[in-house]
C-alpha cells in the first residue's frame, strides 16, 4: 500500500481538525438512535477509498441496498463511535480492537459528522475513521486493506462488501480512466420535493471489480453472479435513470439557478430490482450518498461539481421534531413525516 497521496494528507487533516457542531443525537431516545462508519484507507496510488456495502436481500429495511456499516444504538451509554463499530464488526468482521487486527493495522477516529434524519425517522450520525496500515517491507508482501480485512462477512445482513473512491463522491464522472471502461455512468441527480422541501438525490454508480468488491460466503455450489467483462445486454439498475421532470413550479429557495424541482421520488425508486449483485456498478444513493458527499466536502475542501444541499445534516429538523413530539422512543402503527407534520416542526421557534 502506497504513503499517502499530498492531497490525502491533507483530507485526512481536515477530516481531525473538523470542529463537530452540537448535535440533537443525544436528546434522542434509544430507540431513534444510530451511527455510522465511513472507513477510509489507502489505496496503491496513496489515494483514499470508502468501504461500502450491500445489504442483504432478507433485511425489512433497504434490503439490496448500498449502504455504509453501521446500525442502530444499543444503550444510551453506547456512543455513535462505539455503535458504528461494533456494527462494523458484526456486519463486515471489522476489529473493534487494534490488538485483533493483522500486524500493523490500526483505526484511528478521525472525527464525527452532523446527525441525518433517515425516512425511518432515525438520527443517524456519521463516524469517519483512517485505517492505517503497516509499511511495505522486503521480507512482507505489499499491504492491501481490501485484500486483508474485508472478506469477512454477515451472510444475513451484507451480501457484500464493496469499496469507492473517496474523491470522486465530489465528481460527475469517473476520475479513473479505468472506470470510464466500465458500462455505465458515475453519476446522475435532481432536485425533489421531500415534505414540501428541495432536497437533492445524489445516484452514484460505482464500478466493480473483483479487487473491489467481495461477496459473503456462500455455499460451495454458489457462483459469483459479477460479469468479469461488461455485458451490453445487462442494463445496469446503478444507472438508472431518475423520474422525468414534472410540470412543478421552478423552486425559488435553495436551488441554484436553472434547478428545477420534481415531483417525490415513488416508493419502487428505493427498490432494487433483479440481482443488485450482478450488475457491473453498484448504485449509491440517497442518505449514504448524501453523507459521503457531505463527507468529502469536508475532507477535501472542495465543493461539488454538481448541484447539492448546501446545509450538513438534519440537526435543526430532528430537533424540531422533537420538540413537537416527534421521534418518540416507540413509533406508532403507520406514521410517517407527512408534508402537516414537517411544516408543524418548522413553525417552532428555535
Amino acid at each position: 500500500m502506497a504513503a499517502l497521496s499530498p492531497a490525502s494528507k491533507r483530507a485526512i487533516a481536515n477530516l481531525r481538525a473538523f470542529a463537530t457542531p452540537p448535535t440533537s443525537y443525544y436528546k434522542c431516545p434509544l430507540t431513534r438512535r444510530a451511527a455510522v462508519l465511513i472507513l477510509l484507507f489507502t489505496d496503491r496510488r496513496g489515494d483514499l477509498r470508502v468501504v461500502l456495502t450491500i445489504r442483504s436481500s432478507g433485511l425489512k429495511n433497504y434490503a439490496g441496498q448500498a449502504a455504509l456499516p453501521g446500525g442502530k444504538a444499543d444503550t444510551l451509554q453506547e456512543t455513535p463511535w462505539l455503535t458504528a463499530r461494533r456494527e462494523a464488526f458484526e456486519e463486515i468482521g471489522l476489529p473493534t480492537r487494534d490488538e485483533n487486527f493483522p500486524p500493523g493495522y490500526t483505526v484511528e477516529h478521525l472525527t464525527e459528522l452532523p446527525c441525518n434524519l433517515a425516512m425511518t425517522e432515525l438520527g443517524v450520525r456519521p463516524c469517519v475513521a483512517y485505517l492505517h496500515a503497516p509499511a511495505a517491507s522486503a521480507s512482507n508482501r505489499t499491504p492491501d486493506a481490501a485484500r486483508d480485512l474485508l472478506p469477512k462477512l454477515d451472510a444475513k445482513e451484507v451480501a457484500a462488501v464493496f469499496t469507492a473512491p473517496f474523491h470522486n463522491f465530489l465528481r460527475e464522472e469517473d476520475e479513473d480512466p479505468e472506470q470510464r471502461k466500465v458500462e455505465g455512468e458515475w453519476y446522475k441527480g435532481s432536485w425533489h420535493s421531500w415534505n414540501e422541501k428541495a432536497w437533492r438525490m445524489h445516484n452514484f454508480s460505482v464500478p466493480v471489480t473483483s479487487t473491489t468488491a467481495f461477496l459473503a460466503k456462500r455455499p460451495e455450489s454458489y457462483t459469483d453472479p459479477r460479469p468479469t467483462t461488461p455485458n451490453p445486454a445487462v442494463k445496469p439498475s446503478a444507472s438508472a435513470s431518475l423520474p422525468s421532470p414534472a410540470a412543478f413550479t421552478p423552486a425559488k429557495a435553495g436551488l441554484q439557478k436553472g434547478s428545477s424541482l420534481e415531483p417525490p421520488l415513488p416508493r419502487t425508486f428505493y427498490r432494487t430490482s433483479g440481482d443488485a449483485l450482478a450488475q457491473p456498478r453498484y448504485r449509491v444513493f440517497g442518505m449514504t450518498a448524501r453523507i459521503l458527499v457531505d463527507a468529502a466536502r469536508v475532507a477535501y475542501g472542495e465543493e461539488p461539481q454538481f448541484e447539492h444541499n448546501s446545509h450538513f445534516g438534519d440537526e435543526e429538523m430532528i430537533e424540531r421534531l422533537l420538540k413537537i413530539g416527534r421521534l418518540g422512543e416507540k413509533k406508532k402503527e403507520g406514521e410517517v413525516l407527512t408534508k402537516e407534520v414537517m411544516s408543524k416542526a418548522r413553525e417552532v421557534k428555535m
